[in-house]
């Protein structure tokens, strides 16, 4: 599969960084943003690259020639005037396959392609795009995605929004050469979210593929000290999924939120203080911040999955305008009880996901490739507690004194501090 690196952009933002050089050039720990993006892509077999060049160029071709020097076969299409960010790719089609990555070349990224690429394939997607949290959702573009992942609606920054789940295009995508042709562009500078992807999530299959894989850009000067620190703490290579992962599961009600009875829509749920700053400091930690939760209200007919979703979204949003972010929500929807008004009979069941059982906790560790033995269950009641035993985590148990295996912090706010 071919992949096409738009490394066009003059980088006007971090010009304090370096400015006789194209933004991609930019060195990160003695090296260009592009060199390691080439590094991943050739360790993932992914060898056969296109380099769309525009302001200073010749500065990219000089430096990685016809890419034999870094084990890879390099070609360029080099834009005289700016195509905007699909512009060049109306200009190559004819050298792309039915199926090409394509990467914007601003980003230090280290994932696991065959995983991608499956997950493209699976979906018979017609355009999956990497999707991940960050710190900064509210003035970010976010995806939102059903069920399935599919793409059912593109929320642009300067969209009016309310609660919303922290999805936002990461710069990486998997796409058709087919999403093209059906694309009748009027001029030749072309926005690809706004003028491709947006126009057609009704009609083409269109994909968000979240990971929590390390996928950043270098856009400012501030991020550019931050990834610079990640590459020296190894942070950028531990974070792809072929490395084993540490998490710190999190109960949700009572954890993260305050107990309000069961919250049966958004306006019911509000973050306990500092709970926010805490999630940030796991976000900060290395360790995957993954919400662990019993929904019984499913099963007995009180709230339906979109409203669920939407008061998830409601928490994300919440935990988003103070910087912090989950990396993934599991919830149960099952409750073994009968006998309430309006319950769901297909949810009435023993199943293996209600904690105290661990099921959730396995499940995420198979999706993100977890070491359960070096990760931790926080919650404050003592289902969380068994159901991290269980699993073989760390238990962390919140509000209550006891001993033994179980480590005992008054609020997540005090576990997150020693954590770090």
């Amino acid at each position: 599969m071919k992949t096409v690196i738009m490394a066009g952009g003059k980088g006007t933002r971090i010009a304090a960084i370096a400015s006789d050089v194209p933004k991609p050039m930019i060195r990160i720990c003695g090296k260009p943003i592009l060199e390691y993006q080439i590094e991943c892509l050739k360790k993932n077999n992914l060898t056969d690259i296109i380099i769309v060049t525009g302001h200073l160029g010749q500065v990219i071709q000089d430096y990685f020639g016809d890419g034999s020097k870094f084990g890879c076969t390099i070609s360029y299409y080099t834009e005289t005037e700016p195509l905007g960010t699909a512009g060049a790719l109306f200009k190559i089609k004819d050298k792309l396959g039915d199926d090409f990555i394509l990467v914007n070349g601003d980003i230090i990224f280290d994932i696991d392609f065959s995983r991608f690429i499956s997950f493209y394939r699976q979906k018979e997607a017609q355009a999956a795009l990497a999707v991940h949290p960050n710190s900064h959702p509210f003035d970010s573009a976010v995806l939102m995605s059903d069920s399935e992942g599919r793409v059912i609606k593109w929320l642009n920054k300067e969209e009016p929004r309310l609660y919303y789940k922290n999805q936002v295009n990461a710069g990486i995508h998997i796409l058709s050469k087919n999403i093209l042709s059906a694309v009748k562009p009027a001029q030749e500078k072309i926005d690809l979210d706004r003028e491709i992807f947006k126009p057609q999530l009704s009609t083409c299959r269109v994909f968000a593929y979240p990971t929590p894989e390390y996928i950043k850009d270098v856009g400012t000067p501030e991020r550019y000290t931050q990834v610079s620190a990640d590459i020296e703490k190894g942070t950028v290579k531990q974070r792809n999924l072929r490395q084993r992962q540490k998490a710190v599961f999190l109960d949700r009600d009572g954890t993260i939120n305050t107990l309000n009875n069961f919250v049966k829509k958004p306006e019911d749920l509000e973050l306990i203080e500092g709970a926010a700053e805490a999630v940030r400091r796991i976000n900060r930690s290395g360790y995957l911040a993954i919400v662990i939760t019993n929904q019984p209200v499913i099963a007995r007919g009180e709230v339906s999955l979109e409203e669920l979703r939407a008061i998830h979204n409601k928490m994300e949003t919440e935990l988003g305008k103070r910087g912090a972010y989950l990396d993934d929500i599991f919830f149960c929807p099952h409750h073994p009880d009968k006998g309430f008004p309006g319950e769901r009979s297909e949810y009435k069941i023993d199943c293996e996901c209600r904690k105290p059982k661990p099921g959730m906790i396995l499940k995420a560790a198979e999706k993100y490739n977890i070491d359960l033995a070096a990760s931790y269950m926080v919650g404050d009641d003592m289902r969380d507690v068994m159901a991290g035993l269980a699993a073989g985590c760390r238990a962390v148990l919140l509000n209550e004194k006891t001993g033994g295996q179980i480590m005992v912090f008054s609020d997540l706010a005090e576990f997150a501090e020693d954590l770090l």
